[in-house]
């Protein structure tokens, strides 16, 4: 069989092509361009990992801006609710004082002479004075607490704004990624057709490949094939999540992000668990991966960026990235950092 040597022309001259066109929109002109299609996917491939790592982390500061901010909120009730504490007890006080005025203002001692009955005016006497001394501790205490109280809402409110500032420039440096990852998707979509699919061919070979590397090991021999109740659950609610599109941030019910399809999984099995990836995996205890089963969420790569549902046979559930939709896929066929269970 003999090549058409125009065709191969034109086919290497648009893989040149799209490889400067990436290296100009998606990072500087340094280091090595990408020449072949494997060196294109590869590129694209880092891009989507760095705007997920984006994602990720801008996700966990709105989690943590969220919490701050109720926490604020219950603090700033903690000091009205002192404060009209306070106003109540100094009224007290006043009104104690204004009636022992109103009385004549007699000492204790003078009563104490004066009254037919000594020993009962020594002993009500005592009460009183025990009763202002005690009221005065006690407005002591709660000027002192009203004032660590706004103490606190004061140190909670200024994180609640540093918060905010870092996720403004979070998101600047999220849209600035997710802006150059439009740009390489439309410079993706320009390829022939032939180039496209060789491009998901590749993909699913390199998945392929990594699946039976992981598979050889034995990672898989003494895997469960039975997860818990709530396990069982998470996995039911992921495969009628199935074909539902990718998008950044999202935890449904339309579209997820991975871990936004993780924590509603499990969150409809009955079990709350952190928002993002690198949450669950720094929180969530830890089993080893030869011992998964169903329902345990398999994390990926160093920086804990990706994550997925075990489901089973060497399969999970995931929402993989921007253009893809919720699927099932080849466990093994990313780089395994470990295994939580959020049931154990």
């Amino acid at each position: 069989m003999t090549q058409n040597p125009g065709a191969h022309g034109r086919r290497t001259a648009a893989v040149v092509t799209l490889a400067l066109a990436l290296t100009a929109t998606l990072h500087p002109p340094a280091g090595a361009e990408p020449q072949t299609l494997p060196e294109v996917r590869a590129e694209l491939d880092r891009l989507y990992h760095r705007a997920e790592v984006a994602t990720e982390k801008y996700n966990a500061l709105d989690g943590r801006i969220t919490r701050q901010g109720k926490r604020l909120g219950t603090l700033r009730a903690q000091v009205v609710a002192a404060e009209r504490k306070l106003s109540r007890l100094t009224a007290l006080a006043g009104s104690a004082a204004r009636s022992q005025y109103r009385g004549g203002g007699v000492p204790a001692e003078v009563q104490f002479a004066l009254a037919r009955d000594p020993e009962r005016a020594l002993d009500n006497a005592s009460r009183a004075r025990q009763a202002q001394l005690a009221t005065r501790r006690t407005v002591g205490s709660l000027t002192t607490a009203q004032e660590e109280l706004r103490s606190r809402s004061a140190a909670a409110g200024e994180e609640l704004r540093r918060l905010r500032r870092n996720r403004g420039s979070l998101g600047s440096h999220r849209r600035t990624i997710l802006s150059r990852i439009d740009e390489a998707r439309k410079v993706e979509s320009r390829l022939e057709s032939r180039q496209r699919r060789e491009l998901a061919a590749l993909e699913r070979r390199t998945a392929d490949e990594a699946q039976a590397d992981w598979v050889r090991r034995g990672v898989l021999d003494d895997a469960g094939t039975e997860g818990g109740t709530a396990g069982r659950e998470a996995v039911a609610f992921a495969r009628r999540e199935l074909g539902k599109p990718y998008v950044w941030g999202a935890e449904g019910p339309g579209s997820y992000d991975c871990s936004g399809l993780t924590s509603q999984a499990w969150l409809k099995a009955g079990v709350p668990i952190p928002r993002t990836s690198q949450e669950q995996w720094r929180r969530l205890p830890r089993v080893p991966v030869t011992r998964m089963r169903p329902g345990d969420l398999i994390i990926y790569n160093a920086d804990a960026s990706h994550v997925s549902l075990y489901i089973g046979g060497g399969r999970m559930i995931h929402a993989p990235r921007p253009g893809r939709h919720v699927t099932v896929a080849p466990a093994g066929s990313m780089e395994i950092l470990g295994v939580v269970r959020p049931d154990a």
